[in-house]
C-alpha cells in the first residue's frame, strides 16, 4: 500500500474520508476514481511481462478502482492494509482462512454473527480446525481458555443482536502474550466510532454492505491488518482471489465519503429511539451499550467514540400471533436482514438455538432495530401503532 499523501496526513476525520484514495489529476480532473473492469493486462515488454514489472498485472489482483478503496480504508482503519472481498460473511472467511491450519485452536466469542458461526462449526471443522466458544464478557480470563495451539482469538463488540460488549483491549494482550492473531469484526462501529488497530486488533473486518453503503445496494467485504498480519493476509487474499464487483467496490467509494455524516445520524436518531422504547409498557429491556443502563456501558465509553443505528429491545411476554400482529403491518420499518441502510428495519430473533458457551433467556421476545433517516415522529406513530395490534391480539387470546 502506497504512503499516505503527505497533505493528507494530520487532517480531521470527515477530511480524510472526502479526500482518501482518490487523485483527480490522474483521471483527468474528474473528481471520483472511475470503475475499471478488466481481467487482461497488457505489458509493453516481455522483461516486463515476466517479471510482473508493473503497478496491476491482472485483474484478480487489483484494479485502479479497488486500489483507491483499499488505500483509503487502510488510512481510516490505522491499518498497514486492506483488501476488499464480495460481502461481510467472505471477509470474515477470509480472514479465518489466512490464520488458521488444520490442527489450530480458534477462540470464537458466543456472541458472534450466526454465519461466522456456521462456517466454523462447518467449514473450519472439516479441516481440522477446533473451535471453542467462550462468554463475550470473559475479558482478560480468556488467558484460562488459551491452548498451546491456539492460533486465533476473534471478537465482535458488541455481540450480533444480543449486543454483549467484549473488552477488546483486555483480550488483545493476553492473546498477544500467547502469540495469537486478534481479529474483529468491528461492523457495527466501523473504524470511525471503533479504531480497531488502535485498541490492540491485529485483523479487523468490516461489513461494507452496510454503512459503507448507506444504500443497501451493494455487497462488500473490507479485512485490514497490521504489519504483522497484512503480509498473511495479502497472500492469502491472492490465492483465494476473493475479488468483489467493481461496481460495488466503486458504490463503495460513493459512499465512503458521507459515511461520516450518516453515522452521526443514524446515532443520534437510534439514541432517541431506543430511550423512547425504554419507556414503553411492553418493552423489559433496551439492548443498547450507549446507553447508562446497559451493563457493557462503562467499556462503550471507554473505547469506543460513537454508536450506530443498530440496537435490540426485549419485549415483555407476548404470544407469536401478538407480535407477528404488531410486525406485520408495519408501515415503515422493513423487515429484512442485513441493515447501515436510510431505510429503518425490524427483525424478530432468538439467539438461544447457537449459544453453546452461555444462555440466552431473557423471557420475552427479541427485536433488532435498525433505526434509519425517516423523521422519528413518523417512526414512533408506526410503532405505536403496532404496538396497539400487540396488545389487541394478546388481551383477545386471553
Amino acid at each position: 500500500m502506497s504512503k499516505l499523501p503527505p497533505k493528507l496526513e494530520n487532517l480531521g476525520e470527515r477530511t480524510q474520508l472526502v479526500h482518501a484514495g482518490r487523485n483527480p489529476h490522474e483521471q483527468h480532473g474528474f473528481v471520483n476514481t472511475p470503475i475499471y473492469r478488466g481481467s487482461t493486462v497488457l505489458f509493453p515488454t516481455t522483461d516486463d511481462l515476466l517479471n510482473r514489472r508493473a503497478r496491476f498485472t491482472y485483474g484478480t489482483h487489483g484494479t485502479p478502482t479497488t486500489e483507491a478503496l483499499e488505500t483509503a480504508w487502510t488510512q481510516i482503519s490505522g491499518a498497514a492494509g486492506t483488501v476488499l472481498a464480495p460481502s461481510g460473511l467472505a471477509a470474515v472467511t477470509l480472514a479465518l482462512m489466512a490464520f488458521l491450519k488444520a490442527g489450530d485452536h480458534l477462540l470464537m466469542t458466543d456472541s458472534v454473527y450466526r454465519p461466522t458461526r456456521i462456517f466454523c462449526d462447518g467449514v473450519l471443522k472439516k479441516f481440522g480446525v477446533e473451535t471453542t466458544y467462550y462468554d463475550p464478557l470473559i475479558g482478560a480470563d480468556i488467558a484460562g481458555l488459551l491452548r498451546p495451539n491456539t492460533a486465533v482469538v476473534f471478537t465482535e463488540a458488541p455481540g450480533s443482536q444480543s449486543f454483549e460488549m467484549q473488552d477488546i483491549p483486555a483480550i488483545a494482550e493476553v492473546a498477544h502474550r500467547h502469540g495469537a492473531v486478534v481479529v474483529m469484526d468491528n461492523t457495527w462501529a466501523t473504524p470511525l466510532f471503533f479504531p480497531p488497530h488502535e485498541r490492540g486488533v491485529d485483523v479487523a473486518i468490516e461489513a461494507g454492505t452496510k454503512y459503507l453503503s448507506g444504500g443497501s445496494d451493494f455487497l462488500l467485504g473490507l479485512v485490514s491488518a497490521n504489519e504483522r498480519c497484512f503480509k498473511t493476509l495479502r497472500k492469502t487474499y491472492d490465492a483465494f482471489a476473493m475479488c468483489p464487483g467493481p461496481e460495488d467496490v466503486f458504490l463503495g467509494l460513493r459512499g465512503l465519503r458521507t459515511m461520516a455524516l450518516r453515522l452521526r445520524e443514524h446515532e443520534k436518531q437510534a439514541l432517541d429511539m431506543a430511550k423512547w422504547l425504554g419507556t414503553r409498557p411492553e418493552v423489559a429491556d433496551v439492548l443498547h451499550p450507549a446507553l447508562e443502563t446497559h451493563p457493557g456501558h462503562a467499556i462503550w465509553k471507554r473505547d469506543f467514540k460513537g454508536s450506530s443505528g443498530l440496537f435490540s429491545v426485549v419485549l415483555k411476554p407476548c404470544s407469536d400471533k401478538a407480535l407477528a400482529a404488531m410486525l406485520d403491518d408495519l408501515a415503515l420499518f422493513g423487515m429484512g436482514f442485513s441493515w447501515g441502510g436510510f431505510e429503518s428495519l425490524v427483525v424478530p430473533f432468538d439467539c438461544a438455538d447457537y449459544r453453546t458457551a452461555t444462555e440466552w433467556a431473557p423471557g420475552g421476545h427479541g427485536l433488532r432495530f435498525h433505526i434509519g433517516l425517516e423523521d422519528l415522529d413518523d417512526l414512533k406513530r408506526d410503532l405505536d401503532q403496532g404496538f396497539a395490534r400487540l396488545r389487541d391480539a394478546d388481551s383477545r387470546a386471553a
